[in-house]
């Protein structure tokens, strides 16, 4: 009884606070199935204020899954451009390409299909067949995670690891109505349950919270370590030019522009000139200026003045930016 309570409530609450985003307007359900594939895609890693505007952009170009298994390759990463996280625009047309091959254009409404599609794991597999099919899945994001965590006031490193949230989440029950409740949960940590500050007042099931009981709202986190990382970074000028090359060396960035690299293993009195996160990498970067760029077979030059003009990632247009500024 004390589970159907709970999805009452938070239902109730998301009907009169959900937020109107693109992905949840009404439509036919292929489109629906469609709008749900592209944009749990791009929400991987990335917050839903800077998906919504390349959702927009990308449905308007590629309306349909038939017409995204068959776009050129730069146009796709053009319309990914700013999103980062490349793989996951090839990964999502080659899923594309499998599903109008194998499934006769239709997205699986299983979960071992939907598993073996590229760029799909556990959590999206969870999230597609909740939000486009109906299905009583719910798919552990951090909105929910957090949500779960404080509400029954997870702290130990053995409670919150993935075995054990997946376990405690039966708490929140089932609905009818499980594709709204997937999303409703999730916009509950989003809006209510927020990382710092969370607005107790608003929450629909604050009453049994036991983080409010006891009023800590800290979060453990999961002990992970970024691994440390070092690459010189070699910068070929010419005129108003520098130097690109096709990166088919490194597994971050695969097949787009960057300038040379060379990765080192551990090196002594490394002095870094920049600092990027990338996924589970911390990457110390030393700039080093070169004159000979003959040994490219195939350089691309870019304008320094024309960056905009170019399909370059997000992290080559930075350091164009920063080496113009030292």
């Amino acid at each position: 009884m004390k589970e159907k309570i709970i999805t009452k409530k938070i239902l109730k609450w998301y009907d009169l606070n959900k937020r109107s985003l693109p992905w949840r307007k009404q439509l036919p359900l292929k489109k629906k199935q469609y709008y749900t594939l592209v944009s749990e895609f791009m929400l991987q890693q990335t917050q839903i204020a800077t998906v919504i505007p390349f959702f927009n952009r990308f449905i308007k170009n590629l309306p349909s899954l038939r017409e995204l298994a068959k776009v050129d390759e730069k146009k796709l990463i053009k319309l990914w451009e700013g999103l980062g996280y490349y793989s996951r625009a090839r990964n999502l047309k080659k899923t594309a390409q499998i599903i109008s091959k194998n499934f006769e254009g239709k997205i699986p409404d299983n979960y071992e299909d939907l598993l073996s599609l590229p760029g799909i794991g556990n959590y999206t597999s969870s999230a597609i067949l909740a939000i486009a099919f109906n299905k009583p899945y719910i798919p552990l994001d951090g909105n929910i995670e957090r949500v779960l965590k404080r509400y029954l006031y997870l702290k130990k490193q053995s409670e919150i690891v993935k075995d054990n949230l997946q376990q405690k989440k039966r708490i929140f029950g089932i609905s009818s109505r499980s594709n709204d409740y997937a999303q409703a949960l999730m916009e509950l940590g989003a809006l209510i349950c927020k990382p710092i500050n969370p607005v107790c007042r608003q929450c629909p099931i604050s009453n049994k919270c036991k983080s409010l009981q006891k009023k800590d709202f800290d979060l453990t986190k999961n002990i992970k370590k970024n691994k440390e990382k070092y690459f010189i970074l070699k910068v070929y000028k010419k005129d108003q030019r520098y130097l690109l090359v096709k990166n088919t060396k490194f597994n971050f960035l695969k097949n787009l522009t960057i300038f040379p690299m060379e990765e080192l293993s551990k090196p002594k009195n490394f002095n870094e000139n920049l600092n990027f996160k990338m996924s589970n990498m911390n990457m110390n970067i030393k700039i080093q200026y070169q004159k000979d760029s003959c040994k490219f077979q195939s350089p691309f030059w870019i304008n320094k003045k024309k960056l905009d003009n170019y399909m370059l990632p997000s992290f080559t247009k930075k350091i164009v930016k920063y080496l113009e500024k030292n």
